[in-house]
């Protein structure tokens, strides 16, 4: 008659399974922070890119129909000449200029003299990706500051 002496259990220990949820914890903790700040610079050039296509529709607008600096077009006069369906497009069927950037703040069109403006509060919210200092965040924004 035999005897079995030693009853194997698989599977895994304590030690093993904490160490695999530490590697974890550490990839994560090393990846989202990255994460995060690339979803806010992602929004810093959408935002720019806005502002560019205002500043554009507005030349063309002035180009087109022959008007002075001091002209303040108005979303309808802006709208032929953004993409159709845009989201930039949808906001310009007002009549006043009310286009707001990616994280709700409200960028001003102004008259065909002076380019569009991002709100302050989406720059302060946005500086801590544009640079460490005033002149990087400052060469970000350009003329749009």
């Amino acid at each position: 008659m035999q005897i079995k002496l030693h009853s194997r259990k698989t599977g895994f220990t304590l030690v093993e399974i904490m160490v695999v949820v530490s590697i974890i914890a550490l990839i994560a903790a090393i990846s989202v922070p990255n994460a995060l700040r690339a979803r806010k610079r992602s929004q810093a050039t959408s935002s720019l890119q806005t502002l560019r296509m205002i500043d554009s529709a507005k030349e063309q607008y002035a180009i087109e129909n022959n008007k002075v600096g001091t002209t303040i077009p108005t979303g309808p006069d802006l709208q032929p000449y953004v993409k159709k369906d845009s989201k930039l497009y949808t906001q310009l069927a007002t009549v006043l200029v009310t286009v707001y950037d990616d994280i709700g703040g409200l960028i001003t069109a102004g008259n065909l003299d002076t380019p569009p403006k991002v709100a302050t509060a989406t720059r302060t919210a946005l500086d801590s990706v544009l640079g460490s200092t005033t002149a990087d965040r400052d060469n970000f924004w350009g003329a749009y500051k």
